[in-house]
């Protein structure tokens, strides 16, 4: 008797990540022409110019294979952050460097500490590597809770993940709190502060984690990204810095090409635009207010963002405003898969798409 082909049981306990579902997608199955996405935290306003020209300069040259090592796209990472060389990462995006760190970092039974809602991924890299996840609570403001996190830590703990800000709340925690956390974690523990949101932040008490990595603090690792204040979500491009020694470690595990030719030209270039940054953070600063103001009219509970999202509590009807949006060609991110069902995400569109989805939103509430 034959026997079936099985996973490896680190498998088993995976439950998939679902992107927001595409536009032409919901078209197709809702019979629409005009449908907007506010679900995946895509910036609004396009593309960095400056990495839409480098790019087209660089496609003749898409015969030869990436450069492996990324060397001039880590340089002028490392001039532009004040950092050493060997202390840039980069990846398939953000998401490629938490596998890398998975990979390189957790043997079976081991801990990684994350908040209980966060981003899906740290759960999905740790659980194939047959790590266990130990999950603690957000503060009733839906914050994360350093210090819930670091009464966390046991032996075996391997990983903690701290999105700051965090996805899905748009929350942060400030300076002194990172501060007295990172001094509180045994360097046998890597803390991963997940910074993708950075550049939106609005406040002076956002901490400076990289001041570690400059310190040569030997277990803290910041990750970033391209796809949001730049635009590049499409061409997957994700970075981070950290001691050298742990770089190296993750050298010995990553894919050999795994930033391509187009990437390494548009962050390059990308980080050359402060304009279009400029440009990026006003837009949405002004969306996240418009939204706010929007969201408060309507009677909504909505959580304090520093990001270009915002977190929307409906309650137990949540599931069926986004199913309404979806069929009025609005999308917008459920957040079941993040342990809150009751709240929607809602990125921050142009202006029209803003302006849109508060008057499809007060046509499925019955408020207008």
């Amino acid at each position: 008797m034959t026997q079936p082909i099985r996973p490896q049981r680190g498998l088993d306990s995976i439950h998939p990540y679902v992107p927001g579902k595409p536009i032409d997608e919901v078209k197709r199955e809702f019979g629409l022409d005009d449908v907007i996405k506010m679900a995946s935290n895509e910036n609004p306003i396009g593309v960095s110019p400056k990495a839409l020209d480098a790019m087209r300069d660089t496609l003749s040259q898409l015969n030869h294979y990436p450069d492996g090592a990324s060397y001039e796209f880590r340089s002028t990472l490392a001039a532009h952050f004040d950092v050493d060389r060997a202390q840039v990462a980069v990846g398939n995006g953000a998401d490629d460097l938490i596998l890398e760190l998975s990979m390189a970092f957790l043997d079976e039974g081991d801990e990684v500490v994350v908040s209980r809602s966060s981003f899906p991924m740290y759960d999905i890299y740790a659980a194939a590597m047959r790590a266990q996840m130990i999950k603690t609570p957000l503060t009733p403001q839906l914050g994360i809770d350093l210090d819930a996190m670091a009464d966390a830590v046991t032996d075996r703990t391997r990983l903690i993940y701290v999105c700051n800000p965090n996805n899905p709340t748009g929350t942060i925690v400030g300076a002194s709190d990172v501060d007295r956390f990172v001094n509180r974690i045994p360097e046998h523990v890597i803390v991963v502060m997940d910074e993708a949101y950075v550049e939106m932040v609005d406040s002076d008490d956002f901490p400076d984690s990289l001041a570690y990595v400059r310190d040569g603090r030997p277990n803290v690792v910041v990750l970033r990204t391209f796809s949001k204040v730049y635009g590049l979500a499409g061409i997957r491009i994700g970075y981070g810095f950290a001691h050298a020694d742990l770089v190296t470690t993750l050298f010995k595990i990553k894919p050999p090409f795994n930033v391509n030719v187009l990437a390494q030209a548009a962050g390059i270039a990308a980080l050359d635009d402060g304009d279009f940054v400029a440009r990026s953070v006003d837009a949405n600063r002004k969306g996240r207010q418009f939204l706010y103001e929007g969201l408060a009219q309507l009677g909504l509970d909505v959580a304090p963002s520093h990001t270009n999202f915002i977190l929307v509590r409906f309650g137990p009807r949540a599931a069926a405003v986004q199913q309404a949006l979806l069929e009025r060609g609005v999308i917008v991110r459920p957040c079941g898969g993040y342990d809150l069902p009751e709240h929607l995400r809602i990125s921050i569109g142009t202006a029209a798409e803003n302006a849109r989805f508060l008057h499809e939103l007060e046509a499925v509430l019955g408020t207008r």
